[in-house]
Protein backbone atom coordinates (compact mmCIF):
# COMPACT_ATOMS: atom_id res chain seq x y z
CA UNK A 1 0.00 0.00 0.00
CA UNK A 2 0.61 3.50 -0.34
CA UNK A 3 2.83 5.59 1.78
CA UNK A 4 0.56 8.00 3.74
CA UNK A 5 -1.12 10.51 2.67
CA UNK A 6 0.18 9.07 -1.16
CA UNK A 7 -1.82 6.96 -3.55
CA UNK A 8 -1.53 4.40 -5.16
CA UNK A 9 -3.44 4.94 -8.39
CA UNK A 10 -4.31 8.39 -10.08
CA UNK A 11 -7.51 8.41 -11.87
CA UNK A 12 -8.04 11.52 -14.60
CA UNK A 13 -11.47 11.35 -16.25
CA UNK A 14 -14.44 10.63 -14.30
CA UNK A 15 -17.54 9.85 -16.38
CA UNK A 16 -19.23 6.77 -15.25
CA UNK A 17 -16.64 4.36 -16.55
CA UNK A 18 -13.41 6.23 -14.67
CA UNK A 19 -15.44 6.92 -12.14
CA UNK A 20 -16.55 3.00 -11.29
CA UNK A 21 -12.69 2.06 -11.61
CA UNK A 22 -12.02 4.10 -9.24
CA UNK A 23 -14.47 2.77 -6.75
CA UNK A 24 -13.37 -0.71 -7.99
CA UNK A 25 -9.75 0.47 -7.10
CA UNK A 26 -11.27 1.99 -3.74
CA UNK A 27 -12.94 -1.22 -2.78
CA UNK A 28 -10.20 -3.25 -2.89
CA UNK A 29 -8.09 -1.66 -0.30
CA UNK A 30 -6.25 1.36 -2.77
CA UNK A 31 -5.96 5.18 -2.15
CA UNK A 32 -7.09 6.86 -5.43
CA UNK A 33 -6.54 10.07 -6.27
CA UNK A 34 -9.08 11.72 -8.42
CA UNK A 35 -9.16 14.10 -11.23
CA UNK A 36 -11.02 15.57 -13.87
CA UNK A 37 -11.34 18.49 -16.35
CA UNK A 38 -14.37 19.78 -14.33
CA UNK A 39 -13.64 19.76 -10.77
CA UNK A 40 -17.58 19.52 -9.98
CA UNK A 41 -17.40 15.97 -11.08
CA UNK A 42 -14.73 14.89 -8.34
CA UNK A 43 -16.60 16.27 -5.94
CA UNK A 44 -19.54 14.62 -6.69
CA UNK A 45 -17.85 11.24 -6.85
CA UNK A 46 -16.43 11.79 -3.24
CA UNK A 47 -19.88 12.97 -1.95
CA UNK A 48 -21.37 10.20 -3.09
CA UNK A 49 -19.38 7.76 -2.78
CA UNK A 50 -16.46 8.41 -0.31
CA UNK A 51 -17.31 6.83 2.31
CA UNK A 52 -16.19 3.40 0.00
CA UNK A 53 -12.41 4.20 0.65
CA UNK A 54 -9.82 6.44 0.55
CA UNK A 55 -9.74 8.87 -2.33
CA UNK A 56 -7.54 12.31 -2.47
CA UNK A 57 -9.05 14.98 -4.27
CA UNK A 58 -7.00 17.07 -6.82
CA UNK A 59 -7.61 19.65 -9.05
CA UNK A 60 -4.59 19.95 -11.11
CA UNK A 61 -2.31 17.59 -12.87
CA UNK A 62 0.06 19.09 -10.72
CA UNK A 63 -1.90 18.23 -7.90
CA UNK A 64 -2.62 14.42 -9.07
CA UNK A 65 1.26 13.74 -10.14
CA UNK A 66 2.04 14.95 -6.37
CA UNK A 67 0.11 13.06 -4.83
CA UNK A 68 1.21 9.90 -6.02
CA UNK A 69 3.70 7.50 -4.85
CA UNK A 70 6.30 5.98 -7.08
CA UNK A 71 6.70 4.74 -9.63
CA UNK A 72 3.13 7.09 -10.28
CA UNK A 73 0.41 5.13 -11.92
CA UNK A 74 -2.04 7.30 -13.94
CA UNK A 75 -4.92 5.97 -15.35
CA UNK A 76 -6.54 7.64 -18.77
CA UNK A 77 -10.43 7.30 -18.84
CA UNK A 78 -11.00 10.34 -21.34
CA UNK A 79 -13.01 9.61 -24.70
CA UNK A 80 -10.67 7.45 -27.35
CA UNK A 81 -8.57 9.63 -29.99
CA UNK A 82 -7.10 13.19 -29.43
CA UNK A 83 -8.54 13.95 -26.26
CA UNK A 84 -5.91 11.14 -25.08
CA UNK A 85 -2.86 12.52 -26.78
CA UNK A 86 -4.20 15.63 -24.82
CA UNK A 87 -3.84 14.18 -21.29
CA UNK A 88 -0.57 11.96 -22.29
CA UNK A 89 1.19 15.75 -23.25
CA UNK A 90 0.08 17.21 -20.12
CA UNK A 91 1.17 14.41 -17.53
CA UNK A 92 4.83 13.85 -19.54
CA UNK A 93 6.31 16.85 -18.20
CA UNK A 94 5.13 16.29 -14.70
CA UNK A 95 6.40 12.51 -14.41
CA UNK A 96 9.60 10.81 -13.86
CA UNK A 97 11.38 8.13 -15.22
CA UNK A 98 9.79 4.92 -14.52
CA UNK A 99 6.19 6.36 -14.17
CA UNK A 100 3.45 4.55 -15.84
CA UNK A 101 0.91 6.18 -17.96
CA UNK A 102 -2.20 3.93 -18.49
CA UNK A 103 -4.93 4.44 -21.28
CA UNK A 104 -8.35 2.38 -20.34
CA UNK A 105 -10.51 3.49 -22.92
CA UNK A 106 -11.68 1.96 -26.39
CA UNK A 107 -8.10 3.18 -27.90
CA UNK A 108 -7.08 2.39 -31.56
CA UNK A 109 -4.06 -0.18 -31.48
CA UNK A 110 -2.13 1.75 -33.90
CA UNK A 111 -2.41 5.05 -31.73
CA UNK A 112 -1.75 3.20 -28.85
CA UNK A 113 1.55 1.08 -30.54
CA UNK A 114 2.72 5.14 -31.52
CA UNK A 115 1.90 6.42 -27.53
CA UNK A 116 4.19 3.85 -26.28
CA UNK A 117 7.16 4.64 -28.36
CA UNK A 118 6.59 8.57 -27.84
CA UNK A 119 6.29 7.56 -23.74
CA UNK A 120 9.47 5.27 -23.80
CA UNK A 121 11.65 7.78 -25.85
CA UNK A 122 10.67 9.90 -22.39
CA UNK A 123 11.28 7.15 -20.19
CA UNK A 124 8.19 6.53 -19.05
CA UNK A 125 6.04 3.49 -19.40
CA UNK A 126 2.75 3.33 -22.06
CA UNK A 127 0.20 0.76 -20.98
CA UNK A 128 -3.01 0.75 -23.53
CA UNK A 129 -5.33 -2.03 -21.10
CA UNK A 130 -8.29 -3.54 -22.57
CA UNK A 131 -11.55 -3.27 -20.55
CA UNK A 132 -14.35 -5.06 -20.94
CA UNK A 133 -17.85 -5.29 -19.06
CA UNK A 134 -19.38 -2.23 -19.61
CA UNK A 135 -20.31 -0.09 -16.24
CA UNK A 136 -21.40 -2.33 -14.16
CA UNK A 137 -18.08 -4.78 -14.76
CA UNK A 138 -16.14 -1.72 -14.15
CA UNK A 139 -17.07 -1.37 -10.68
CA UNK A 140 -17.62 -4.63 -9.73
CA UNK A 141 -14.68 -7.09 -11.74
CA UNK A 142 -13.89 -6.30 -15.46
CA UNK A 143 -12.17 -8.82 -17.80
CA UNK A 144 -9.23 -6.66 -17.87
CA UNK A 145 -6.34 -6.89 -21.57
CA UNK A 146 -2.89 -4.93 -20.74
CA UNK A 147 -0.32 -4.48 -23.06
CA UNK A 148 2.87 -1.96 -22.52
CA UNK A 149 6.09 -3.49 -21.37
CA UNK A 150 6.75 -6.79 -19.10
CA UNK A 151 8.39 -4.38 -16.26
CA UNK A 152 5.27 -2.01 -16.21
CA UNK A 153 3.51 -5.36 -15.60
CA UNK A 154 5.64 -6.39 -12.72
CA UNK A 155 4.07 -2.67 -11.00
CA UNK A 156 0.82 -2.36 -12.29
CA UNK A 157 -0.61 -5.95 -13.08
CA UNK A 158 -0.98 -6.96 -9.50
CA UNK A 159 -3.58 -4.19 -8.70
CA UNK A 160 -5.53 -5.11 -12.62
CA UNK A 161 -5.59 -8.79 -11.02
CA UNK A 162 -7.13 -7.62 -8.08
CA UNK A 163 -9.64 -5.52 -9.33
CA UNK A 164 -10.49 -7.95 -12.22
CA UNK A 165 -13.67 -10.51 -13.00
CA UNK A 166 -12.78 -13.66 -11.27
CA UNK A 167 -13.00 -16.90 -12.94
CA UNK A 168 -14.94 -19.92 -11.73
CA UNK A 169 -11.98 -21.12 -10.71
CA UNK A 170 -10.93 -18.24 -8.50
CA UNK A 171 -8.65 -17.34 -11.15
CA UNK A 172 -8.07 -13.08 -12.32
CA UNK A 173 -9.47 -12.50 -15.77
CA UNK A 174 -6.00 -10.54 -16.08
CA UNK A 175 -3.35 -11.02 -17.41
CA UNK A 176 -0.30 -9.68 -19.58
CA UNK A 177 -1.04 -9.54 -23.45
CA UNK A 178 2.20 -8.36 -24.97
CA UNK A 179 4.13 -5.55 -25.96
CA UNK A 180 2.87 -1.82 -27.47
CA UNK A 181 -0.55 -2.00 -28.86
CA UNK A 182 -0.97 -5.51 -28.13
CA UNK A 183 -4.08 -5.24 -25.25
CA UNK A 184 -6.08 -2.89 -27.00
CA UNK A 185 -6.01 -5.30 -30.41
CA UNK A 186 -7.62 -7.90 -27.95
CA UNK A 187 -10.07 -5.59 -26.82
CA UNK A 188 -10.74 -4.99 -30.93
CA UNK A 189 -11.21 -8.61 -31.38
CA UNK A 190 -12.93 -9.06 -28.26
CA UNK A 191 -15.45 -6.85 -29.74
CA UNK A 192 -15.64 -7.48 -32.88
CA UNK A 193 -16.71 -11.70 -31.90
CA UNK A 194 -19.19 -9.30 -29.82
CA UNK A 195 -20.56 -7.73 -32.66
CA UNK A 196 -21.02 -11.01 -34.49
CA UNK A 197 -22.23 -13.04 -31.18
CA UNK A 198 -24.87 -10.28 -30.78
CA UNK A 199 -26.12 -10.09 -34.83
CA UNK A 200 -26.35 -14.58 -34.66
CA UNK A 201 -28.67 -14.24 -31.86
CA UNK A 202 -30.85 -11.40 -33.80
CA UNK A 203 -30.92 -13.65 -36.48
CA UNK A 204 -32.21 -16.45 -34.04
CA UNK A 205 -34.91 -14.36 -32.69
CA UNK A 206 -35.92 -13.14 -36.33
CA UNK A 207 -36.22 -16.94 -37.52
CA UNK A 208 -37.89 -17.96 -34.34
CA UNK A 209 -40.55 -14.90 -34.96
CA UNK A 210 -41.00 -14.98 -38.44
CA UNK A 211 -40.79 -19.35 -39.59
CA UNK A 212 -41.66 -20.48 -36.11
CA UNK A 213 -44.65 -18.16 -34.95
CA UNK A 214 -43.17 -17.52 -31.43
CA UNK A 215 -43.91 -14.09 -29.47
CA UNK A 216 -41.23 -12.22 -28.17
CA UNK A 217 -42.29 -13.75 -24.70
CA UNK A 218 -42.34 -17.27 -25.97
CA UNK A 219 -38.76 -17.03 -27.39
CA UNK A 220 -37.51 -15.69 -23.75
CA UNK A 221 -38.54 -19.16 -22.37
CA UNK A 222 -37.02 -20.48 -25.49
CA UNK A 223 -33.50 -18.60 -24.49
CA UNK A 224 -33.98 -19.43 -20.99
CA UNK A 225 -33.71 -23.03 -21.79
CA UNK A 226 -31.02 -22.84 -23.97
CA UNK A 227 -29.25 -20.82 -21.50
CA UNK A 228 -28.49 -24.25 -19.71
CA UNK A 229 -27.30 -25.87 -22.86
CA UNK A 230 -23.94 -25.44 -24.59
CA UNK A 231 -24.82 -21.88 -25.51
CA UNK A 232 -24.95 -21.18 -21.49
CA UNK A 233 -22.90 -17.17 -22.09
CA UNK A 234 -24.39 -13.81 -20.77
CA UNK A 235 -25.40 -12.42 -24.03
CA UNK A 236 -28.11 -15.51 -24.28
CA UNK A 237 -29.26 -14.86 -20.60
CA UNK A 238 -29.20 -11.34 -21.47
CA UNK A 239 -31.76 -11.70 -24.84
CA UNK A 240 -34.36 -13.61 -22.63
CA UNK A 241 -34.68 -10.53 -19.90
CA UNK A 242 -34.79 -8.33 -23.12
CA UNK A 243 -37.71 -10.51 -24.71
CA UNK A 244 -39.61 -10.96 -21.90
CA UNK A 245 -39.35 -7.28 -21.14
CA UNK A 246 -42.78 -5.12 -21.41
CA UNK A 247 -43.04 -1.92 -22.62
CA UNK A 248 -44.80 -0.13 -20.15
CA UNK A 249 -46.26 2.99 -21.98
CA UNK A 250 -47.93 1.08 -24.74
CA UNK A 251 -47.81 -2.52 -23.26
CA UNK A 252 -46.51 -4.01 -26.21
CA UNK A 253 -43.24 -6.04 -26.55
CA UNK A 254 -40.29 -3.81 -25.67
CA UNK A 255 -38.65 -5.39 -28.99
CA UNK A 256 -41.29 -4.05 -31.12
CA UNK A 257 -41.33 -0.48 -29.81
CA UNK A 258 -37.38 0.07 -30.63
CA UNK A 259 -35.79 1.36 -33.85
CA UNK A 260 -34.98 -1.34 -36.23
CA UNK A 261 -31.29 0.86 -36.22
CA UNK A 262 -28.39 -0.25 -34.59
CA UNK A 263 -25.13 2.11 -34.08
CA UNK A 264 -21.94 0.93 -33.56
CA UNK A 265 -18.78 2.72 -31.60
CA UNK A 266 -15.55 1.58 -34.01
CA UNK A 267 -14.41 -1.49 -32.54
CA UNK A 268 -16.16 -3.65 -34.86
CA UNK A 269 -15.51 -1.81 -37.67
CA UNK A 270 -11.49 -1.95 -36.58
CA UNK A 271 -11.39 -5.42 -36.25
CA UNK A 272 -12.78 -5.53 -39.78
CA UNK A 273 -10.49 -3.45 -41.64
CA UNK A 274 -7.44 -4.39 -39.26
CA UNK A 275 -9.03 -8.24 -41.13
CA UNK A 276 -8.56 -6.53 -44.82
CA UNK A 277 -4.61 -5.63 -43.69
CA UNK A 278 -3.53 -8.27 -42.50
CA UNK A 279 -5.33 -10.93 -45.18
CA UNK A 280 -7.39 -12.42 -42.26
CA UNK A 281 -10.77 -13.99 -43.67
CA UNK A 282 -13.61 -12.68 -40.82
CA UNK A 283 -16.49 -13.35 -42.70
CA UNK A 284 -18.82 -13.70 -39.70
CA UNK A 285 -17.41 -10.54 -38.19
CA UNK A 286 -17.48 -8.43 -40.90
CA UNK A 287 -21.06 -9.26 -41.89
CA UNK A 288 -22.18 -8.10 -38.53
CA UNK A 289 -20.81 -4.85 -38.90
CA UNK A 290 -22.04 -4.52 -42.59
CA UNK A 291 -25.94 -5.67 -40.85
CA UNK A 292 -25.69 -2.60 -38.66
CA UNK A 293 -24.10 -0.29 -40.93
CA UNK A 294 -27.89 -1.47 -43.77
CA UNK A 295 -30.06 -1.16 -40.43
CA UNK A 296 -29.24 2.45 -40.30
CA UNK A 297 -29.27 2.84 -44.03
CA UNK A 298 -30.98 6.32 -45.02
CA UNK A 299 -34.50 5.20 -44.14
CA UNK A 300 -36.39 6.79 -46.89
CA UNK A 301 -34.32 4.04 -48.97
CA UNK A 302 -35.20 1.27 -46.63
CA UNK A 303 -39.09 2.32 -46.80
CA UNK A 304 -39.05 2.53 -50.52
CA UNK A 305 -36.93 -0.73 -50.56
CA UNK A 306 -40.13 -2.47 -48.85
CA UNK A 307 -42.48 -0.74 -51.60
CA UNK A 308 -40.65 -1.54 -54.30
CA UNK A 309 -38.26 -4.59 -54.44
CA UNK A 310 -40.33 -7.97 -54.95
CA UNK A 311 -39.39 -10.71 -52.38
CA UNK A 312 -39.86 -13.64 -55.06
CA UNK A 313 -40.74 -16.05 -51.84
CA UNK A 314 -43.92 -17.04 -53.38
CA UNK A 315 -46.70 -18.61 -51.33
CA UNK A 316 -45.34 -19.65 -47.73
CA UNK A 317 -48.39 -20.13 -45.58
CA UNK A 318 -47.53 -23.91 -45.49
CA UNK A 319 -44.19 -23.06 -43.99
CA UNK A 320 -43.36 -23.97 -40.51
CA UNK A 321 -45.19 -22.40 -37.36
CA UNK A 322 -44.47 -23.70 -34.30
CA UNK A 323 -42.03 -26.28 -34.39
CA UNK A 324 -40.03 -27.66 -32.11
CA UNK A 325 -38.12 -29.57 -34.64
CA UNK A 326 -37.53 -25.82 -36.05
CA UNK A 327 -36.63 -24.21 -32.72
CA UNK A 328 -33.97 -26.83 -32.41
CA UNK A 329 -32.29 -26.42 -35.72
CA UNK A 330 -31.74 -22.89 -34.60
CA UNK A 331 -30.16 -23.71 -31.74
CA UNK A 332 -27.92 -25.75 -33.26
CA UNK A 333 -27.34 -22.86 -36.19
CA UNK A 334 -26.66 -20.73 -33.52
CA UNK A 335 -23.95 -22.36 -31.69
CA UNK A 336 -21.99 -23.72 -34.85
CA UNK A 337 -22.50 -19.92 -36.12
CA UNK A 338 -20.73 -18.65 -32.64
CA UNK A 339 -18.05 -21.13 -32.95
CA UNK A 340 -16.96 -20.03 -36.31
CA UNK A 341 -17.15 -16.12 -34.94
CA UNK A 342 -14.46 -17.41 -31.98
CA UNK A 343 -12.52 -19.31 -34.78
CA UNK A 344 -11.86 -16.26 -36.99
CA UNK A 345 -11.26 -13.97 -34.49
CA UNK A 346 -8.53 -15.87 -32.54
CA UNK A 347 -6.99 -16.82 -36.18
CA UNK A 348 -6.92 -13.04 -36.27
CA UNK A 349 -4.99 -12.89 -33.50
CA UNK A 350 -2.42 -15.56 -34.33
CA UNK A 351 -1.32 -13.17 -37.50
CA UNK A 352 -1.58 -10.71 -35.92
CA UNK A 353 0.80 -11.50 -33.72
CA UNK A 354 3.10 -12.31 -36.31
CA UNK A 355 2.52 -9.26 -38.36
CA UNK A 356 3.35 -7.00 -35.03
CA UNK A 357 6.09 -9.42 -33.38
CA UNK A 358 3.54 -10.03 -30.50
CA UNK A 359 3.23 -13.47 -28.66
CA UNK A 360 -0.08 -14.03 -27.91
CA UNK A 361 -1.49 -17.38 -26.28
CA UNK A 362 -4.94 -17.83 -27.25
CA UNK A 363 -5.54 -20.04 -24.18
CA UNK A 364 -4.82 -17.30 -22.04
CA UNK A 365 -6.88 -14.62 -24.04
CA UNK A 366 -9.94 -17.29 -24.03
CA UNK A 367 -9.16 -17.68 -19.91
CA UNK A 368 -9.63 -13.89 -19.55
CA UNK A 369 -12.81 -13.91 -21.39
CA UNK A 370 -14.45 -16.76 -19.06
CA UNK A 371 -15.91 -13.81 -16.92
CA UNK A 372 -16.59 -10.04 -16.25
CA UNK A 373 -16.42 -9.24 -20.24
CA UNK A 374 -19.71 -8.94 -22.49
CA UNK A 375 -18.85 -12.40 -24.57
CA UNK A 376 -18.77 -14.37 -21.39
CA UNK A 377 -19.95 -17.83 -21.95
CA UNK A 378 -19.08 -21.55 -20.60
CA UNK A 379 -17.71 -22.39 -24.56
CA UNK A 380 -14.56 -20.01 -23.80
CA UNK A 381 -13.91 -23.13 -20.59
CA UNK A 382 -13.67 -25.54 -23.72
CA UNK A 383 -11.62 -23.00 -26.13
CA UNK A 384 -9.09 -21.95 -23.42
CA UNK A 385 -8.86 -26.02 -22.72
CA UNK A 386 -8.61 -26.95 -26.55
CA UNK A 387 -5.02 -24.24 -27.28
CA UNK A 388 -3.45 -25.20 -24.23
CA UNK A 389 0.07 -27.21 -24.40
CA UNK A 390 1.79 -28.38 -27.35
CA UNK A 391 -1.04 -29.12 -29.55
CA UNK A 392 -3.21 -26.40 -30.03
CA UNK A 393 -5.20 -26.61 -33.20
CA UNK A 394 -4.35 -24.34 -36.35
CA UNK A 395 -7.77 -23.07 -36.24
CA UNK A 396 -10.37 -23.83 -32.95
CA UNK A 397 -12.84 -25.66 -35.11
CA UNK A 398 -9.89 -28.39 -35.73
CA UNK A 399 -10.15 -29.04 -32.17
CA UNK A 400 -11.90 -32.42 -31.75
CA UNK A 401 -14.46 -31.42 -29.28
CA UNK A 402 -15.92 -28.88 -32.12
CA UNK A 403 -15.31 -31.55 -34.80
CA UNK A 404 -17.85 -33.24 -32.96
CA UNK A 405 -20.07 -30.66 -32.31
CA UNK A 406 -20.20 -29.22 -35.81
CA UNK A 407 -21.02 -32.56 -37.19
CA UNK A 408 -24.02 -32.73 -35.31
CA UNK A 409 -25.25 -29.43 -35.69
CA UNK A 410 -24.32 -29.12 -39.69
CA UNK A 411 -27.71 -30.84 -41.34
CA UNK A 412 -29.68 -28.29 -39.08
CA UNK A 413 -27.21 -25.06 -39.97
CA UNK A 414 -28.13 -25.99 -43.59
CA UNK A 415 -31.66 -26.51 -42.69
CA UNK A 416 -31.84 -23.01 -41.17
CA UNK A 417 -29.82 -20.99 -44.09
CA UNK A 418 -31.89 -22.86 -46.46
CA UNK A 419 -35.04 -21.92 -44.59
CA UNK A 420 -33.83 -18.41 -44.65
CA UNK A 421 -33.32 -18.28 -47.78
CA UNK A 422 -36.68 -19.60 -49.25
CA UNK A 423 -38.91 -17.12 -47.04
CA UNK A 424 -36.25 -13.74 -47.80
CA UNK A 425 -34.89 -13.41 -44.61
CA UNK A 426 -31.55 -11.80 -44.17
CA UNK A 427 -29.30 -14.58 -42.08
CA UNK A 428 -25.58 -13.31 -42.86
CA UNK A 429 -23.51 -14.50 -40.13
CA UNK A 430 -25.94 -17.61 -40.12
CA UNK A 431 -24.68 -17.59 -43.94
CA UNK A 432 -21.13 -16.36 -44.25
CA UNK A 433 -20.45 -18.55 -41.14
CA UNK A 434 -21.37 -21.70 -42.61
CA UNK A 435 -19.71 -20.61 -46.07
CA UNK A 436 -16.36 -19.93 -43.94
CA UNK A 437 -16.84 -23.41 -43.14
CA UNK A 438 -17.16 -24.58 -46.00
CA UNK A 439 -14.18 -22.98 -47.89
CA UNK A 440 -12.10 -24.58 -45.02
CA UNK A 441 -12.91 -28.01 -45.59
CA UNK A 442 -13.45 -28.26 -49.50
CA UNK A 443 -10.42 -28.99 -51.58
CA UNK A 444 -11.02 -26.64 -53.96
CA UNK A 445 -12.44 -23.12 -54.36
CA UNK A 446 -13.28 -21.19 -57.23
CA UNK A 447 -9.47 -19.61 -56.68
CA UNK A 448 -8.08 -21.04 -59.80
CA UNK A 449 -10.43 -19.34 -62.28
CA UNK A 450 -9.77 -15.94 -60.39
CA UNK A 451 -6.26 -16.57 -60.79
CA UNK A 452 -6.51 -17.60 -64.32
CA UNK A 453 -8.41 -14.17 -65.69
CA UNK A 454 -6.03 -12.11 -63.61
CA UNK A 455 -3.00 -13.59 -65.62
CA UNK A 456 -5.38 -12.82 -68.75
CA UNK A 457 -5.97 -9.40 -68.35
CA UNK A 458 -3.24 -8.32 -66.01
CA UNK A 459 -0.62 -10.21 -66.25
CA UNK A 460 -0.60 -11.37 -62.51
CA UNK A 461 1.15 -14.83 -63.06
CA UNK A 462 0.11 -17.74 -61.25
CA UNK A 463 1.14 -21.17 -59.33
CA UNK A 464 0.84 -24.56 -60.71
CA UNK A 465 0.10 -27.33 -58.48
CA UNK A 466 2.68 -29.52 -60.06
CA UNK A 467 5.16 -26.37 -59.07
CA UNK A 468 4.06 -24.41 -56.34
CA UNK A 469 7.33 -22.88 -55.64
CA UNK A 470 7.23 -20.64 -59.50
CA UNK A 471 5.05 -18.20 -60.92
CA UNK A 472 4.41 -19.18 -64.67
CA UNK A 473 2.16 -16.25 -66.77
CA UNK A 474 0.48 -17.27 -70.11
CA UNK A 475 1.25 -15.34 -73.43
CA UNK A 476 -2.72 -14.92 -74.39
CA UNK A 477 -2.90 -13.88 -77.98
CA UNK A 478 -6.52 -15.20 -79.80
CA UNK A 479 -6.89 -19.26 -80.09
CA UNK A 480 -3.59 -19.63 -78.70
CA UNK A 481 -1.53 -19.21 -75.63
CA UNK A 482 2.21 -19.76 -74.61
CA UNK A 483 3.33 -20.09 -70.60
CA UNK A 484 6.20 -18.08 -69.69
CA UNK A 485 7.59 -18.97 -66.40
Amino acid sequence: MAAENKADIGVTGLAVMGANLARNFAHHGYTVALHNRSVAKTDALIEEHGSEGEFIRTETMQELVDSLERPRRVLIMVKAGAPVDSVIEQLTPLLDEGDIIIDGGNSYFQDTRRRERECAENGLHFVGVGVSGGEEGALNGPSIMPGGSEESYRTLGPMLEDISAKADDGAPCCAWIGTDGAGHFVKMVHNGIEYADMQVIGEAHELLRSVAGLEPAEQADVFDRWNTTELSSYLIEITAQVLRQVDPKTGKPFIDIVADAAGQKGTGRWTVQEALELGSPVTAIAESVFARALSSSEPAMRKEAQEVLPAGIGDTTEDVVKDPGFVEDVRKALYASKLVAYAQGLDMLTMAGREYGWTLDLATIASLWRNGCIIRADLLNVIMKAYEGDKAPLNLLFAPEFVNSIEDALPAWRRVVARAVERGIPAPVFSSALAYYDGLRRPRLNAALTQGLRDYFGAHTYKRIDDPESSFHVLWSGDRSEVVS
